[in-house]
């Protein structure tokens, strides 16, 4: 399957890290100090010197490439119809869901430049303007100063601390994924749950009409003399039963509707109208060896990929908490300028700080024991979602082989019960046969409606929860031309 989920720029580059920026810091400080960088440029969010939009992943958008074009992020004109491709596409872009993941994404790159910063020297100024009274005399005093500091070495404090954010980064990329497939898979059940709301109620309104001409047709035998009351009463209760059924598909269609709204990040009470599900029968190209779908879903579901990156992010961490309790040196520099009124003096000084943790209380013992904890935390929760991958990759499969195994079934079940049903009233209307196999025949014809109905959709959400599954959910599961083979034709 093709990869679908893109940015607005189709060609998505794989997440790369810059190293710090030993080398750009001076002419960057020069630059501030000079006064060369534009009053905008310097604006808090604008200014991105280690390049952190390159790591941060693209919005959720998708990639149709059925015609090779972009399905625009807005609901479609008013009276306009909704193929599954506008669905989805509108549920990526407008789902919250997707938006938060994107969000914490973002947040989670800015994160690796925070990281990368503290290899950067700070620069601070000072000054401070004071008046004071000595011996009835006032004076005032005015001072300056400017302070460089760096830290040299660490013990790897830093460098712990930049693979954290990186892992964490790849592993907030991963859910955003993750949450991608989700929204898809929740588009396509709730859009096919409506098309198969909207078959049933075609079907409720076939067994409403057929209950009525049983009806007409006792009614007519009643007066002629050939038929009886209790026919009469009979058909008089199954189209009484038939119109309360259509009743309550119609209440199922709105709440139907009113969840693919929801999903596609509209208000429930938006009007909504869909295209017809294409006709076929379904394929069978999904039957491969179910070990090489699990080592594929292991190798390519997101969730799986978000795993493991907080387990390298955790592992990380204890280098990180060992290396805080250990010695660190720091360089210091800076002018310092004071007048006192009578007394004016310039000074500048640099020197070397060693810091030497002696004693913490135990902190930083328990610190690492629990970082270590938290590290096996995560180890078991990436191999509780390991062996989660496999039987949901084994559920998926045999889901989808027991639905194409029904949908192919009904086909025949629903030819059967038709030819049944006008069998048994032709003998009925001829005066022959009784209400009740015209009866029989009739709910019999109803229940093969639903069952085909049922497993058209089943057929559906198995396949694409199988995608899922694999971590192989994209748009090559929209092309209308793959439908041609997926599916017969809706009632």
């Amino acid at each position: 399957m093709k990869a679908a989920i893109l940015a607005e720029n189709p060609t998505r580059a794989p997440i790369r890290f810059n190293k710090p920026m030993h080398l750009r810091f001076p002419l960057l400080i020069a630059a501030i100090l000079a006064g060369t960088l534009a009053p905008d440029a310097m604006a808090f969010g604008t200014l991105d010197p280690f390049d952190t939009q390159a790591i941060t992943p693209p919005r959720p958008l998708l990639y149709p490439s059925v015609d090779g074009r972009f399905v625009t992020c807005k609901p479609l004109p008013a009276g306009a119809s909704y193929s599954v491709i506008e669905v989805v596409d509108l549920a990526l872009c407008q789902n919250p869901k997707t938006r938060e993941a994107w969000a914490n994404a973002r947040a989670q790159a800015a994160q690796v430049g925070v990281a990368q910063s503290d290899y950067l020297p700070s620069l601070d100024g000072k000054a401070s303007v004071s008046r004071y009274r000595i011996d009835s005399q006032n004076a005032n005093q005015r001072s300056a100063s400017l302070t460089l500091s760096w830290l040299i070495y660490d013990f790897g404090a830093r460098s712990a601390n930049l693979e954290i954010a990186r892992q964490f980064l790849s592993a907030a990329t991963s859910t955003l994924d993750s949450t991608v497939q989700n929204v898809f898979l929740s588009a396509l059940q709730s859009y096919y749950n409506a098309q198969a709301a909207r078959a049933a109620l075609i079907a409720a309104l076939e067994s409403e009409k057929a209950s009525r001409e049983s009806l007409t047709a006792a009614e007519v035998r009643y007066k002629v003399g050939s038929g009886t009351p209790a026919d009469r009463l009979l058909a008089q209760t199954a189209w009484s039963q038939a119109t309360l059924n259509r009743i309550r598909t119609e209440g199922v269609l709105k709440i139907a509707f009113g969840t693919l709204a929801n999903v596609m990040g509209l208000d429930a009470n938006q009007p909504l109208k869909l295209v017809d599900i294409p006709a076929g029968n379904p394929e069978a190209s999904f039957e491969r060896d179910i070990d090489a779908l699990i080592v594929e879903a292991r190798q390519r579901r997101p969730d799986l990929m978000a795993a493991e990156a907080r387990v390298k992010a955790a592992q990380a961490n204890v280098d990180y908490t060992l290396a805080s309790g250990l010695p660190t040196l720091s360089v210091g520099a800076g002018p310092t300028w004071l007048d006192t009124g009578n007394i004016t003096s310039n000074s500048s000084s640099i020197g070397l700080t060693l810091t030497l943790p002696l004693f913490s209380g135990f902190s930083t013992t328990y610190q690492v024991r629990s970082a270590q904890a938290n590290a096996e935390v995560s180890e078991a929760q990436r191999d509780n979602l390991n062996l989660q991958v496999a039987l949901d990759v084994w559920n998926a499969y045999q889901s989808l082989i027991t639905a194409t195994q029904t949908i192919r079934t009904t086909i025949d079940l629903l030819a059967s019960a038709e030819q049944s049903e006008r069998v048994a009233l032709g003998r009925y209307k001829a005066g022959v046969g009784s209400i009740l196999d015209v009866l029989n025949a009739q709910s019999a014809l109803a229940s093969a409606r639903l069952q085909r109905i049922q497993a058209l959709l089943d057929w559906y959400v198995s396949r694409a929860t199988l995608a899922k599954a694999v971590g192989v959910l994209d748009s090559s599961l929209l092309d209308p031309d793959a439908g041609k083979n997926q599916g017969a034709k809706t009632p």
